[in-house]
């Protein structure tokens, strides 16, 4: 049996599986805690891959390795491969000025200009969590720190160099998918806009990583025999992972919520709503992500004093809508909308909706409603939808699977349980080991189907309420 191994570096964990490489079958795996924190060391994420792969049962017998990793983050390296500053991660939002201002630089201090400018050079409105608008914020608020920086990547690259047997900057390599996400590179045209890096540090331009092809081998991992494939972000992974074919909707509710659609065309949206992303395998992956997914279940929880299975149980007996009570949950800024400094808001609360079920209800609902708009911002490109697949953690939610059809106004698949970004990326490390045209046919998970009748006048109601709370 020939072994590979998928890595997924996320925000809060490592994960390793080890599969065989022509079924897909899980053999073993293995997972180590990350920091906490939007300003991370990323030796951390050294440590923490060391500990997974020895829970994992070691990596001596394995062929092949990818790595999937947390977009957007910003790691700055000296010329002698030393790291500037902590990495700071995608939800880290003091670049949020940042990214206004290089929306009105390129629109020539025009806000809607500047975001059709952007959006025709790289298929990406800035928002705070690019790389872009950090990088700007580096710039003027660590001068030094930026004048330091010989190179920058993205976490999953920098895990990658680190664990390659290569020693010097040139060695950096990404891929297409977390390439497309730093706001200086175009899936469309497939190359960086080294015009806008150098806009973004303000005339510095370091190096950046090469981007590698879908299955190019792009080292042996140190130490060892088995080779290196080029790896990706975590949603071109996670729909790698799932096998997911043009026409299919992944929603993903983690630590952030994220609606991304395989597309065989490249999206380009001014709105800034819908990022034009390109996938690991070749075709494009429009995607809408919004901060607050999971965590606004857990602090639903914790506000009421119960578990997720009572506050599942607790929404399932509210009537739909919540009797009116309505949560717009911004509760750690918001990035679709992009509105880094908002707040959580409540709308409707009366005697009769001041209990738990009506509140449990409104949290699921106004989560599943934020989402939902993210699949209508993405049929709005023009991309098809017909199935949506539901992941994450919140996915387990029996609230969350019976409401997402009704407020979808689609049928729900949900896989069973499983570490979707490290299956995409071990999927990845078994096609370029075999030098295919395409990846390999794994066994894929059975997909329960939920369907529900339409939640009528949910989505209107939240609509309305969020129109009222944008801003604030």
């Amino acid at each position: 049996m020939t072994l590979v191994a998928g890595v997924d570096t996320s925000t809060q964990a490592c994960k390793v599986v080890v599969r065989d490489a022509d079924t897909g079958a899980l053999v073993r795996a293995g997972r180590a805690p990350h920091p906490e924190g939007t300003s991370v060391d990323p030796r951390a994420w050294l440590q923490a891959f060391t500990a997974a792969a020895a829970a994992a049962g070691g990596l001596d017998d394995v062929a092949a390795l990818s790595v999937g990793g947390q977009q957007h983050g910003m790691v700055c390296l000296d010329r002698d491969g030393a790291v500037v500053r902590d990495a700071l991660l995608w939800n880290d939002v003091r670049s949020a000025g940042a990214a206004a201002e290089l929306i009105r630089e390129l629109g020539d201090g025009d806000e809607k200009a500047g975001r059709q400018a952007w959006a025709d050079a790289v298929g990406v409105v800035p928002v705070a969590s690019f790389t872009a608008t950090k990088l700007r914020w580096l710039a003027d608020a660590e001068p030094e720190s930026a004048d330091r920086t010989a190179a920058v990547c993205l976490p999953h690259d920098w895990l990658t160099w680190q664990l390659s047997d290569g020693d010097t900057l040139d060695g950096l390599v990404t891929d297409r998918g977390d390439a497309s996400g730093t706001a200086y590179w175009s899936a469309r045209t497939g190359g960086y806009r080294f015009d806008l890096l150098e806009l973004a540090l303000r005339g510095r331009r370091p190096v950046v990583p090469r981007v590698a092809a879908p299955a190019e081998v792009v080292g042996s991992l140190r130490g060892g025999s088995a080779v290196l494939g080029p790896g990706t972000g975590d949603n071109a992974a996670a729909a790698l992972g799932l096998a997911a074919r043009p026409g299919d909707v992944i929603v993903s509710i983690g630590t952030s919520g994220v609606v991304s659609a395989v597309s065989v065309s490249p999206v380009a949206d001014p709105t800034g709503a819908v990022a034009g992303f390109a996938d690991a395998s070749g075709h494009h992956l429009p995607l809408v992500a919004t901060m607050n997914a999971a965590r606004v279940l857990d602090a639903a929880a914790a506000l009421l004093g119960v578990d997720h299975q009572r506050l599942s149980e607790l929404a399932l007996s509210a009537p739909s809508g919540a009797g009116g009570l309505v949560l717009v949950p911004y509760l750690e800024g918001e990035r679709t909308p992009n509105l880094p400094h908002a707040t959580g808001s409540v709308h409707g609360l009366t005697l009769r909706t001041s209990t738990p079920e009506y509140w449990a209800r409104a949290a699921v609902e106004g989560l599943l409603c934020g989402l939902a708009d993210g699949i209508e911002a993405v049929v709005a490109q023009g991309v098809a939808v017909e199935r949506v697949l539901l992941i994450g953690g919140a996915a387990r939610s029996p609230a969350v699977q019976q409401l997402a059809p009704g407020i979808f106004g689609r049928p729900v698949l949900v896989p069973p349980p499983g570490e979707y970004v490290a299956d995409g990326a071990a999927r990845q490390a078994a096609w370029a080991l075999s030098g295919a045209g395409a990846p390999p046919e794994w066994d894929q998970p059975g997909l329960q189907e939920f369907e529900s009748a339409p939640a009528t006048g949910v989505r209107e109601r939240y609509g309305e309420v969020r129109g009222r709370t944008d801003g604030q």
